[in-house]
């Protein structure tokens, strides 16, 4: 049996040539090229027929092929919240600095600038720096609505894609967002959590606040899907807010949860929607509180540590590794391959315990 010779149809899985095309269209070979690339010197009969073969042929240009030859430099911003080492942001950035690595290739650089949380002038310092270097694509973490909203027009009025990251925030149209439905976490969070606190009377939800306020929308939105849960489910339980200050250090913080514990006997269980679970989990180690335990959020070491020792029931990964890269890849997909891209991507909610915490893969990129 003979094979079938090629059809239209299958013809536009295989990698058509120039030539190809030119002799389905009739006509010769730099004619094509040149109207591949939109080139002039072409007369409009001969365009016409190379662009009726192209559409018979169904080809599709190869876009990597493209991008790869025009040869041009892209620059990314990446604006984070200041950080400290084996903290959330810094899994983010080594996501980020991991696509960048992965596409050299096309010539893409990134410049991470870093701002203070709830330093409003540190922030407006580090967008005023990425407007004036006008960039190609920005991945911003928002930082107080107005500011962020200022910043994000100032984009938009200059024509520069940008990605939030961490926090949603529709209104600003922004190419994509990366992050957790944090209602929906925080909700997770609670049902998790009163699986083995349901005896519970009364749940310590410690916080980190500066001059009364939360790090972020989306810590706050985990509270706000908690507590309806809590409502809903557990309306009796009583939930007592503990504040170890943004800025303190691991001897007040001692001082602080002493005292509360101290106080407070017969709590077993505690919860925080930020990545310092640890702070109470270590504390909880060093005073040999073993009948007590925190849950939290965000796979680093530390917190990995205190789940493996106990101190820390559940963890609740966010994928922070695959949200940095993904966040590079999606401005690579839009501004170089100028192809489609989600505009909604929501990070899968994991429940960490000591049992698969070893299992955990951070670098699930698909």
């Amino acid at each position: 049996m003979h094979p079938k010779p090629p059809t239209d149809a299958n013809m536009a899985e295989e990698n058509i040539r120039i030539k190809d095309i030119a002799a389905r269209a009739g006509v010769s070979v730099g004619t094509v090229d040149r109207v591949l690339h939109g080139r002039p010197n072409v007369s409009q009969s001969a365009r016409e027929k190379v662009e009726k073969a192209l559409e018979e042929m169904d080809y599709q240009p190869n876009v990597y092929a493209s991008a790869l030859a025009y040869n041009k430099d892209y620059t990314f911003y990446c604006i984070i919240p200041l950080h400290e080492s084996e903290a959330y942001w810094d899994e983010v950035e080594e996501g980020v600095r991991a696509d960048i690595a992965r596409r050299r290739d096309f010539h893409l650089s990134i410049k991470m600038v870093y701002y203070e949380r709830f330093n409003g002038d540190s922030f407006q310092k580090a967008t005023n720096e990425c407007l004036n270097s006008k960039p190609d694509g920005v991945i911003v973490v928002p930082a107080k609505l107005e500011l962020t909203q200022e910043f994000t027009q100032k984009l938009t009025d200059q024509g520069i894609p940008f990605i939030l990251l961490d926090s949603y925030l529709p209104d600003l149209k922004p190419l994509a967002f990366f992050g957790q439905d944090s209602f929906q976490s925080g909700y997770f969070a609670a049902r998790m959590l009163m699986l083995i606190a349901r005896e519970e009377e009364e749940i310590m939800l410690m916080k980190q606040l500066k001059d009364g306020h939360i790090g972020s929308k989306q810590q706050n939105n985990r509270e706000t899907g908690f507590r309806h849960y809590m409502r809903d489910h557990f309306p009796k339980v009583k939930i007592t807010e503990v504040n170890l200050p943004l800025d303190g250090k691991r001897e007040e913080f001692a001082v602080i949860l002493e005292t509360f514990f101290t106080e407070h006997p017969h709590v077993h269980h505690c919860i925080t929607f930020n990545s310092k679970a640890h702070l109470v989990g270590e504390f909880l180690l060093r005073t040999n509180r073993r009948n007590v335990q925190i849950m939290g959020y965000d796979m680093v070491p530390k917190n990995a540590e205190c789940v493996r020792q106990g101190s820390i029931s559940f963890l609740i990964a966010q994928h922070a590794y695959m949200q940095g890269y993904s966040c590079v890849e999606t401005l690579f997909q839009a501004i170089v391959l100028r192809k489609e891209v989600t505009p909604v991507n929501y990070m899968p909610i994991e429940l960490l315990t000591r049992e698969n915490i070893e299992f955990y893969c951070r670098t699930n990129i698909g």
